[in-house]
């Protein structure tokens, strides 16, 4: 095991060198929270993949694998199908709109701030818990390396993160990020993958050990995909962690074609976990549960040094996920929330001093930070605690936010509505179904597009100078936009 300890400290030594490497170059806001709006498409798509892509997608994708066969790649494949759709239809508007977080588009859309603050909290609130757990699932990669207690586990790999995050923002989470994606790209579907069909004897073994719903596409019911597209691939069309990578882009096409080809990549690593996750089964019929698998599979069946690199694949599957998910939660803490609550709120794209704004986004990823940690040794459950941010952001958001997109007489009354509505029916609708069940996603979204049609009908349209000032804006013209950096070559 010394060779697979020599990988990860070595590899865990690099994303703290990049933080520091990053810290050079994020100088101002634009550079900390969105990497200057200046990554090209190899770049783009790389880091865009490696936030999606995170410790559930790829633990959690096998245990899937292991539990319902080859359909078990439906959860990450929904993930893949969000990326597709919100680069296709929407990044390139997105990126044009040059704010940071999915509250000042709000602002923009409907005009004011009433908008914003309310989903600014149900935003922060969602981005919390997605970084709380990714970060317990410190635990489980380092109790199959080292053997670790579990809060000694999360402290460690969230420090990591929080360190590299905080020196660099946005340019180390980037970098560290690109580095995250090749790991997991050699460590699961170059190497994991194979391994794993040639232990459990090819694919022939495979349908012959096991039965035959293990390779029907939809054996894991029609529900269960129904309630993944609800909440992952709506859930990608609307999260700030997401939208904040939308804005690294430098320009339109990188936005649209660089998403797509993430999008695609994800659709790939649904397939490989789930079919290592089927490998396991036939290997490990008796599993305790289901999400041992990955861990397992690693721990007993590669070889010296290839262990060490596919646990640092999973490492770097949820480092990617935690880090975009601290960024967000702070630029939202910061931007969306404590700044209107001292009264400075700004246009998204004002400018103060460059150093104060650099050093108050970085005092609040580092608050944020400990927060998670904090958070995470709480917690046990991941799973209810990922359902809930889910359900609170797409119960809560989808609808004002996708509304305002497409439909122009939606109106901030409608928004606000549509925000307080939904997001109570999700959370009443949870304490009486229960955190897991499918209603809570299903009737508090119907809810909230019920009231933001009714409200947006019956109160005045947006101001006329609001719509316009949004479409000149959309369409990338605003003068305001002057100010920000000149796109560079990757």
């Amino acid at each position: 095991m010394a060779v697979d300890y020599a990988v990860i400290v070595v590899y865990l030594a690099g994303m703290l060198a990049m933080g520091w490497w990053g810290m050079r170059r994020a100088r101002s806001k634009s550079e900390f929270l969105v990497a200057g709006r200046r990554l090209g498409p190899a770049m783009y798509s790389g880091t865009m993949a490696a936030i999606v892509l995170g410790g559930a997608s790829t633990i959690g994708g096998v245990g899937l694998g292991y539990q319902y066969g080859l359909s078990g790649a439906w959860m990450v494949f929904t993930i893949g199908l969000g990326l597709l759709a919100l680069s296709v239809f929407f990044s390139a508007r997105i990126a044009r709109l040059k704010v940071y977080t999915v509250s000042e588009m709000l602002d923009l859309r409907y005009g004011g701030g009433r908008a914003g603050i309310v989903s600014g909290v149900v935003m922060w609130a969602y981005t919390l818990m997605l970084a709380v757990t990714s970060t317990i699932a410190y635990a489980t990669i380092f109790d199959v390396l080292f053997d670790m207690n579990r809060t000694v586990a999360i402290v460690l790999g969230g420090s990591i993160v929080v360190a590299y995050s905080t020196l660099g923002g946005m340019w180390s989470i980037t970098l560290t990020d690109m580095v995250q994606f090749v790991v997991k790209t050699i460590g699961v579907l170059l190497l994991l993958l194979p391994i794993a069909v040639v232990k459990a004897g090819g694919f022939s073994e495979m349908k012959a050990q096991l039965p035959t719903e293990y390779f029907d596409p939809l054996g894991i019911g029609g529900e269960t995909i129904f309630t993944y597209v609800l909440i992952y691939t709506f859930g990608m069309l609307i999260g700030q962690d997401i939208w904040q990578r939308v804005f690294t882009a430098r320009g339109d096409r990188t936005a649209k074609w660089g998403g797509t080809v993430a999008g695609t990549y994800c659709l790939a690593y649904a397939l490989a976990g789930a079919v290592i996750g089927t490998a396991a089964k036939v290997l490990y019929p008796k599993l305790g549960s289901p999400d041992d698998a990955f861990a397992t599979i690693v721990k007993d069946e590669l070889p010296v040094g290839v262990r060490g690199l596919v646990l640092a694949a999973a490492l770097a599957a949820v480092m990617s996920t935690s880090s975009g998910a601290l960024i967000a939660c702070a630029t939202v803490a910061n931007n969306d929330i404590w700044s209107r609550l001292r009264g400075l709120g700004k246009a998204p794209a004002e400018n103060a001093d460059d150093h104060d704004e650099v050093q108050g986004n970085r005092l609040f990823i580092l608050i944020m930070g400990l927060a998670v940690i904090c958070t995470a040794i709480a917690i046990d459950n991941v799973v209810e605690a990922l359902t809930v941010a889910y359900n609170l952001l797409v119960g809560g958001l989808l609808v004002p936010i996708l509304g305002g997109l497409v439909w122009k007489r939606g109106t901030v009354y409608g928004a606000l509505s549509s925000v307080v509505v939904g997001g109570l029916a999700v959370i009443v609708l949870m304490a009486t179904y229960g955190i897991l069940a499918n209603e809570p996603v299903y009737y508090g979204l119907l809810a909230s597009l019920a009231a933001y049609l009714v409200v947006s009908l019956a109160t005045p349209a947006t101001d006329a100078a609001v719509l316009t000032a949004w479409r000149e804006r959309l369409a990338g013209r605003s003068s305001e936009l002057a100010s920000e950096p000149a796109p560079v070559s990757q």
